[in-house]
């Protein structure tokens, strides 16, 4: 029987986050850490008027992916190419200190007498594993509110998307040596082909994409809605063949499908439609679909306690790994702070990590609800501490000559009657 209840779903997620936004931006929090709580608040942990349905799935999909185009887009390539050996840097150290965080916790944890696992590969692998989940990061949370603050386009703000992307690269291939040691029929070597593949093909394919769309839309005075239309194309395209061939993440495609068209004449054009059509309707969707995730189950107290470790473990883990890879790199102090802080969040990346574990009998059941907690209070943590972070030193933009930079979603969200 056809059923329209996706619409009363999608009317609540959109009204709920809104007003939680706004209540969050009254005590000066960023707004989608009330989009956030929103999802939290109608799902199965509190209320369960809501559950994630395949079309709020599809939906939240469809957002994170324009989100990290969007981030694409704003991005100044030469910083970014600038930062470069700094990301990598800052990636690799940031992926370190939380693997050998994440197995200490897990160690002293999953033993008899503490906490019994129910997984069937060894403790060492199963410790490892834990590692693994929180070396994770979710730029999606941080690109929203750094677009929200206005500082995406900071020196930090730079870093940041350079480090998350080659974080993203370095978590697959920290994943798949583990599970392969569980799996055999998971080889290294084909994985990390076609992660150098995807890059190879992706500078191919852009360079070519790059060529026709700036000839295509140069010959156009003004920007027209069928070059947004392409672009969103070309995105989509991008995220597909990223993921689905590659085994590479769909926004990692999304972000360089951005990066390439940010250098055209009509990218501030194509950016404008997309952010008002994150705004109105995926972003909240996307957010909300994360709360909507948690459900907590019945815990014992020695889970809670791995619960709370590992959230601390998780939190400092990143910050001090990160901040000391850009320390390295030549930034200063604050510049470290912020970067180390926006590399927090876990979000969804740690959630389909910790259920492809437990599918592969690599962790045990009872250490599915420590994760969760650590994604919930990385994700709300990160976009407050964030502003904080962001309230020291030069509050300025390297690419604007002193100038601060105020995003278009800043704009949009000032000139609209509330």
């Amino acid at each position: 029987m056809e059923t329209y209840k996706y619409l009363l779903d999608l009317a609540i997620i959109l009204l709920c986050t809104k007003a939680l936004g706004l209540a969050t931006r009254k005590v000066q929090m960023p707004q989608v850490v009330g989009a956030l709580l929103a999802g939290v608040l109608l799902g199965p942990a509190m209320l369960g008027i809501l559950t994630e349905t395949s079309f709020i799935h599809n939906v939240a999909e469809i957002g994170v992916i324009v989100l990290m185009f969007c981030a694409g887009l704003e991005t100044d390539i030469q910083e970014l190419k600038a930062s470069g050996k700094a990301s990598f840097v800052i990636a690799l150290i940031g992926v370190i200190v939380p693997l050998i965080g994440g197995y200490a916790t897990a160690m002293f944890f999953n033993r008899p007498g503490v906490i019994t696992s129910d997984a069937s590969c060894s403790v060492f692998l199963q410790n490892i594993f834990i590692g693994v989940i929180l070396t994770a990061t979710s730029v999606s949370i941080t690109v929203e509110t750094l677009k929200e603050l206005g500082k995406l386009k900071t020196k930090s703000g730079n870093a940041i998307l350079g480090a998350a992307i080659i974080d993203d690269v370095l978590g697959i291939v920290a994943l798949t040596l583990v599970t392969s040691m569980a799996d055999e029929s998971v080889k290294i070597s084909v994985v990390l082909l076609k992660i150098v593949a995807f890059f190879a093909f992706a500078g191919v394919i852009g360079f070519i994409f790059y060529k026709v769309f700036k000839k295509w839309t140069d010959q156009a005075e003004k920007g027209l809605r069928r070059h947004a239309i392409m672009a969103f194309v070309f995105c989509l395209l991008m995220a597909y063949v990223a993921e689905k061939f590659f085994g590479v993440a769909d926004i990692t495609g999304a972000f360089i499908a951005g990066l390439i068209i940010s250098n055209t004449s009509k990218s501030d054009f194509v950016l404008k439609k997309f952010d008002t059509m994150s705004y109105m309707l995926l972003s909240p969707v996307f957010f909300a679909s994360i709360g909507l995730k948690v459900e907590l189950p019945k815990m014992s107290t020695a889970i809670v306690g791995f619960a709370v470790v590992l959230t601390i473990v998780a939190i400092l883990t990143k910050i001090v790994g990160c901040a000391l890879g850009a320390k390295m790199c030549g930034y200063k102090n604050y510049q470290c702070a912020r970067i180390g802080v926006g590399m927090i969040s876990r979000g969804e990346v740690a959630l389909i990590v910790a259920s492809k574990g437990e599918a592969l009998g690599m962790m045990g059941g009872n250490f599915l609800g420590p994760v969760i907690i650590v994604v919930v209070i990385t994700t709300i943590i990160t976009p407050i501490l964030l502003k904080i972070v962001f309230k020291s030193g030069p509050n300025v933009s390297t690419l604007e000559k002193g100038k601060e930079v105020t995003s278009f979603y800043e704009d949009i969200e000032k000139k609209r009657t509330e």
